[in-house]
């Protein structure tokens, strides 16, 4: 449902009408009372008292306090926090920032709950790029507020964040998954960066086995995120399209999953584990991943593009060793690299109590300026694509060129096709897969299975 445009907050204005009526209604008393002397002196009086009982200067609104919700992984509070409190020093209203669960599942629950309940405790949430279509209805539009200011936004984030005409969230910072790898052990061992997954997981094993001997002990070739949640989702997704095996749900809403590249590329990772990727991968979200690899411990990792900057800081054990590339292709005719389309946004509640002031936060921390802070101070990537040709941004993240053209090409969830039931579609991918990479079943065994659990969930198609 479309809420309908805030304009001005209504005790505010009622307050400035209100103080208006009684101050004119004194001003009439004083010159009722003053009608005994001369007229001129009455003129005079008359005047005074009138400049005196009107005051035309505005009535300041009076603060608002907004609530955001926040990510957790890597800088995500800390630079949300401190762009928000910038922008409460600019406008004069007070922040105040909600944690939120690191996973990306949990989090999605936890608005769920809030929105449904109606609750007013958070004003403007951040949402996965796969969200709108799950919470849109609960959001205001914002095209409302913006001004056309969403058109320096990269087309393709402000038309997957409308919903039946309403843009119901601003684009925050976009991602796609990437390859980090060790370039200093690439060197010592002469390999090249590898263009597919096998060559990966060769050389992986190579500098190993090669660094383990060596007394590296806990050295492993490659961690990714494992865990049954979102971020398997967007793993396995990478893979599968790697493949050619497509992307779980067509564009027309057809299950396509059930075939033989899906399934061979879903074999291909159940090989890596307990050979180059230790066992706990399977309990692995971002953040363990990126405590593996920065600790040294790991030649390869699939991450998104905010763990650079945290490699490279000053008290990074793998500081100026680390680089990334494109994620790998399969094998097969139909091959290629693929990575999954990430990213956040921010949206604002239709319960909030100052939707004018939670839209201006909102375009704030989504406009140039702040994007750019964010992008040279933690490395996230713009969705303002003036921005890559920024030099302070390119400066600090000299790969976002690379970036500009992954992202641009990056692997989009079914999360259109399959509207309101993405979660569950999701969430049976995931389950899936990990059977897989748990040796509980085959590829194609799983692919099967999940193809036939899909069809029902969609009734053939009509979701």
């Amino acid at each position: 449902m479309r809420a309908a445009r805030s304009g001005d907050a209504p005790h505010q204005k009622g307050f400035v009408m209100k103080s208006y009526t009684v101050m004119s209604i004194l001003g009439s008393i004083a010159l009722v009372s003053a009608a005994g002397c001369n007229k001129k002196s009455a003129d005079h009086s008359a005047d005074k008292s009138a400049d005196k009982a009107v005051d035309k200067t505005p009535a300041k609104p009076a603060a608002a306090e907004i609530a955001i919700s926040c990510g957790s992984v890597g800088k995500d509070y800390d630079t949300c926090k401190e762009g928000a409190e910038l922008w409460a020093k600019k406008t004069g209203n007070t922040v105040k920032v909600v944690t939120s669960p690191t996973s990306s599942s949990e989090k999605l629950a936890l608005a769920q709950q809030l929105l449904a309940a109606g609750a007013t405790d958070v004003d403007v949430f951040s949402i996965d790029v796969v969200w709108p279509g799950i919470l849109g209805s609960f959001f205001l539009d914002l095209k409302d507020y913006t001004g056309g200011s969403e058109k320096n936004h990269f087309e393709s984030i402000i038309a997957n964040n409308t919903v039946d005409g309403h843009l119901v969230a601003l684009p925050w910072f976009t991602d796609a998954g990437l390859l980090y790898y060790r370039k200093d052990l690439l060197e010592k061992y002469k390999e090249a960066v590898p263009t597919t997954w096998a060559e990966m997981a060769a050389t992986a094993k190579k500098i190993q086995d090669g660094e383990r001997k060596a007394g590296a002990k806990e050295m492993w070739g490659y961690v990714f995120q494992g865990k049954a949640y979102e971020g398997l989702t967007c793993n396995a997704l990478e893979w599968v399209a790697s493949f050619g095996g497509g992307t779980i749900v067509g564009s027309d809403g057809k299950v396509t999953i059930n075939n033989p590249d899906a399934a061979a590329a879903l074999d291909a990772a159940a090989t890596w584990i307990g050979t180059i990727t230790p066992p706990g991968v399977l309990n692995y979200e971002e953040e363990e991943s990126r405590g593996v690899f920065q600790s040294g411990n790991a030649v390869f990792m699939r991450n998104w593009p905010y763990a650079y900057q945290l490699a490279q800081a000053a008290t990074s054990p793998i500081k100026d060793k680390v680089a990334m590339t494109t994620l790998p292709k399969g094998t097969g005719a139909s091959a290629r690299g693929a990575a999954t389309m990430g990213g956040w946004n921010l949206s604002v509640s239709k319960f909030s109590k100052h939707p004018k002031e939670a839209a201006d936060l909102a375009i704030y921390l989504t406009g140039p300026e702040e994007q750019k802070r964010r992008a040279v101070t933690g490395g996230y990537q713009p969705t303002i694509k003036s921005l890559y040709e920024d030099k302070e941004v390119l400066a600090a993240n000299p790969s976002f060129a690379m970036l500009l053209g992954t992202s641009s090409s990056a692997v989009p969830r079914p999360s259109t096709a399959t509207k309101g039931t993405y979660i569950q579609v999701s969430s049976a991918f995931w389950n899936a897969v990990q059977t897989v990479l748990n040796k509980q079943a085959t590829g194609k065994a799983a692919v099967a299975e999940l193809a036939e659990k899909l069809d029902q969930l969609s009734h053939g198609g009509s979701w």
